[in-house]
């Protein structure tokens, strides 16, 4: 409840300063100013970073979902979208109940999966930011970048450190090893859900740097940096109504110690978020009518006709 409340005055603290200051005019202006060529490419990078997350869980769960591409890009896109409008990161659920209504995945793997997938995005973005991130010495970004590593390594490691056919715990310890053994069957596949994953947020963060450079007409470091602040805001326990405030302060923040005022910055991340969201519901909703069912929606609706 009070992670709530926070993030309902996050926003709508975001939300006076515009209506305070007449920033919304000097929002749309911003957007007005993008090239359609930039616009373009950029909303193709996000098309592109949907299509590669839709791979790295057709890959994690290739025991049903080989063959069905697509369907489970319909799943990835939606639940994608969820996440970027449902207040209080309420969208995460989509992803574990698609999977499940889908291709039969059962809820405590699926959402096993989802946390996997998490740590890895925190991973990636936390590891592209030391090396993003303008001004800092290289010993410090070597520093950064191995702790990074090794906390990455040594998840799974402890994973799948599991004996196999141990004996069931009681209490809390019975659920840490159910979630332990869920998790060791996620990263199975870790090289390969590596390389999606960092495939994916190397085009995301490229097409979002892409947008955030015109908006503010630096490119470069500098925007890739409030990019990232942007992301690593998302990292944190409260975020904002649908990530409006959070994912604002985030960019200006990184961006205010290199010269970018404060206002600067928060009109600018809000142009960007807008685009960003616009993207992800037209990409989502989309994808939920084009695209084919699951083979456990579809063989649920053949068996009750």
């Amino acid at each position: 409840m009070i992670k709530r409340v926070i993030a309902l005055v996050i926003s709508l603290a975001l939300l006076g300063w515009l209506a305070a200051s007449g920033n919304w005019r000097d929002v749309g202006s911003r957007l007005a100013t993008i090239p359609p060529t930039t616009l373009a490419l950029a909303l193709s990078g996000f098309l592109l970073s949907y299509l590669l997350r839709a791979a790295r869980i057709r890959d994690e769960f290739a025991d049903v979902a080989k063959g069905h591409f697509w369907a489970m890009a319909r799943v990835t896109t939606a639940h994608n979208a969820a996440i970027n409008v449902v207040p209080f990161r309420g969208g995460e659920i989509a992803l574990p109940v698609l999977l499940q209504r889908e291709f039969g995945v059962p809820m405590g793997r699926a959402l096993v999966s989802l946390l996997w997938l998490r740590m890895q995005d925190a991973f990636v973005v936390l590891l592209l930011a030391a090396w993003v991130w303008p001004g800092l010495d290289v010993a410090l970004r070597g520093a950064w970048s191995l702790a990074v590593l090794v906390a990455a390594w040594g998840v799974p490691a402890w994973a799948r450190a599991h004996p196999v056919g141990a004996a069931p715990q009681p209490g809390w310890q019975g659920k840490l090893a159910k979630v332990r053994v869920a998790l060791a069957h996620s990263t199975r596949g870790a090289a390969r859900s590596w390389a999606w994953t960092l495939s994916n947020w190397i085009v995301k963060l490229s097409a979002q740097t892409l947008l955030l450079g015109a908006l503010l007409g630096q490119a470069g470091l500098l925007a890739s940096a409030g990019v990232l602040g942007g992301e690593l805001a998302a990292i944190l326990p409260v975020q904002g109504v649908a990530g409006f405030g959070t994912y604002e302060a985030g960019v200006a923040a990184a961006l205010t110690p290199h010269g970018i005022t404060l206002a600067n910055g928060l009109q600018a991340a809000l142009a960007l978020h807008l685009v960003i969201i616009a993207a992800a519901v037209s990409a989502g909703a989309a994808a939920f009518v084009a695209l084919p069912a699951g083979p456990h929606s579809a063989n649920a609706n053949g068996k009750s006709q």
